[in-house]
């Protein structure tokens, strides 16, 4: 199912949109109402009627529904910054009742603080002044479907959006791509936040996304990432040195001198710092991923992710944190349906 320029292959490209609602073929741009009308009234149909779509207040709408076998190879949306967390984005594989993936739409992306950031990595790209593009591959063998929830009780939200796929078969070894969202708000006094837990399947991890909020001064992240793989209890397989070497930086991600610095990569970044209080202070936030490409990490039967939150105390010592920390996992694995889905309340996803 990889991307590979010169091979052909025997299948069909197409595509959903509020253009073109259904997929079907030949089917593009035909409407005569939608949110563009009025600006096509003097044009017609075929003259960007239907660009977008709106979601009521409290609504849900369903932005694609497929009948396979086939796989998604891109999706576009895009929405007001600021509603990046009050969006919920669904997707169903193969008629499961629990969805696969559960996400707040901003942390799909890599935004989970509502406010746009440019990311440059070969699963995710957003671009000025948020392009919201995915590129995480999805097969699905009978039934795809994917849905937006606006949380908001109140204000409508206008959605642009485009899904790019392939009518095709499904090679067997094809896993379902998962994604779940956690957080920690505060988290407790001596505990670890969970990224991933209760996947009882066999597959490969594939990513991490961290919003994580700073509610202490100084330096939060000598925390170690731990992977629990089939059947580990106390100790696990995988473990790594801390934060900062998780997501492929070093020492503070700071350059001496120039503080916290950002970057984006094709794996591994961390593109957001929002600085409300300086370098060290308290309320800073960061957004940071780790996409396991190259690097799956596999499993069997079983999986759990949990990271530590820890900085410093006096006298060298590890100083436990209460930090508020949001994780996206992701992951390929056997079979379709999901977790439980979590009911996300609008309070849950303020990002401030």
């Amino acid at each position: 199912m990889s991307f590979s320029m010169s091979v052909l292959r025997d299948a069909q490209s197409r595509s959903v949109s509020p253009e073109n609602p259904t997929g079907e073929k030949g089917a593009g741009g035909g409407a005569a109402t939608g949110t563009g009308a009025a600006a096509a009234r003097e044009l017609g149909p075929g003259w960007k009627v239907s660009p977008s779509v709106e979601i009521a207040a409290g609504g849900t709408h369903t932005v694609a529904a497929i009948a396979g076998p086939g796989v998604i190879r891109h999706m576009w949306l895009t929405v007001p910054p600021a509603r990046l967390r009050s969006l919920v984005l669904r997707a169903y594989w193969d008629g499961a009742a629990e969805p696969a993936i559960a996400v707040p739409l901003g942390d799909f992306f890599c935004q989970g603080w509502a406010s746009f950031t440019q990311v440059s990595s070969v699963p995710v790209a957003v671009n000025p002044h948020g392009g919201l593009n995915s590129y995480w591959e999805m097969p699905f063998r009978s039934q795809a479907t994917i849905t937006l929830e606006n949380l908001d009780q109140e204000a409508p939200v206008r959605v642009y959006y485009q899904v790019d796929y392939e009518l095709a078969d499904v090679p067997e070894a094809a896993g379902y791509l998962h994604a779940a969202w956690y957080r920690s708000h505060p988290l407790e006094a001596g505990a670890v936040h969970t990224i991933i837990d209760g996947i009882s399947s066999a597959g490969h991890y594939a990513g991490t996304y961290l919003a994580w909020g700073t509610n202490s001064s100084g330096w939060w992240g000598e925390g170690e990432v731990k992977f629990y793989l089939d059947g580990d209890s106390e100790l696990p397989t995988i473990c790594g040195t801390g934060t900062e070497d998780y997501f492929g930086g070093a020492w503070n991600f700071d350059i001496p001198g120039t503080g916290y610095t950002s970057y984006t990569t094709p794996y591994l970044g961390l593109p957001q710092i929002l600085r409300p209080d300086g370098l060290y202070s308290s309320q800073q936030r960061f957004g940071m991923y780790r996409w396991h490409l190259p690097d799956p990490v596999r499993f069997s039967t079983d999986l759990r992710v949990t990271i530590q939150a820890l900085g410093w105390r006096s006298g060298g010592r590890y100083q436990p944190l209460h930090d508020d920390i949001a994780s996206t996992a992701l992951w390929y694995q056997r079979h379709p349906g999901g977790l439980a889905d979590p009911r996300l309340t609008f309070d849950e996803l303020e990002p401030l």
